[in-house]
C-alpha cells in the first residue's frame, strides 16, 4: 500500500486494503479465499455483475479492433452508432449526446455545458447553480461543489472551496 492512494480514505490512518484476486457475478474473491458479496456493484459500474458472458464477450471484441480513441478530432463507429441509439431516446430536439467515463465527469460537463451555453447566448454572469441539502453530485470539484456542505461526504473540501 505504500505507493497507492485509495478514494474517499485518510491514508494517515486507513487500514490495510483488502487483496483481492479475481471477480464472478456479484462475488469478490480475496488471496486468503474469502469471498465478499459485492452490494455496491462496484459503485454503480458493475450493475451487472463482475465477467457477464455477453458484456467480456463485447469488450474482448473491441480490444482487438480498438481498444481506445480519444474524440479529440476523432470518431469510430461503434460511438457513433450508441450515440443515434440513444439519441432517439431523448425527448423534445435533444440530438447530441456527450461521452464520459464516469457520473462524476458526466455531472461537471453538464455544468460545463449550462455555463457555456449562456456565455453563448451572451449572458457573462449565468455561472452559479443551485444545489440541495442532502445532495451528492460526485468527487470531482466541481461536483464537490455541489454536495451538501454540512453533511456531504466532501463537506471539508467543499467548506474550502466556498472560502477562498
Amino acid at each position: 500500500m505504500s505507493h497507492i492512494w485509495l478514494p474517499y480514505t485518510q491514508m494517515a490512518t486507513a487500514t490495510a486494503a483488502l487483496p483481492v484476486v479475481s471477480t464472478d457475478g456479484v462475488r469478490i474473491r480475496l488471496t486468503d479465499g474469502r469471498e465478499l458479496i459485492d452490494g455496491i456493484s462496484s459503485w454503480w459500474t458493475a450493475c451487472h455483475g463482475y465477467n457477464h458472458p455477453h458484456i467480456r464477450a463485447a469488450v474482448e471484441a473491441q480490444l482487438v479492433a480498438m481498444p481506445h480513441v480519444m474524440f479529440a478530432g476523432l470518431v469510430h463507429e461503434p460511438a457513433l452508432r450508441l450515440a443515434a441509439r440513444l439519441a432517439a431516446l431523448l425527448p423534445g430536439d435533444l440530438e447530441r449526446v456527450f461521452f464520459t467515463e464516469s457520473g462524476s465527469v458526466s455531472v461537471e460537463v453538464a455544468l460545463k455545458m449550462a455555463v457555456q451555453y449562456w456565455l453563448n447566448k451572451g449572458h457573462v454572469n449565468r455561472d452559479r447553480f443551485v444545489c440541495f441539502r442532502h445532495g451528492y453530485h460526485g468527487d470531482t470539484f466541481a461536483t464537490m461543489a455541489l454536495c451538501d456542505p454540512d453533511e456531504g461526504m466532501h463537506r471539508c473540501l467543499v467548506a474550502c472551496s466556498r472560502h477562498r
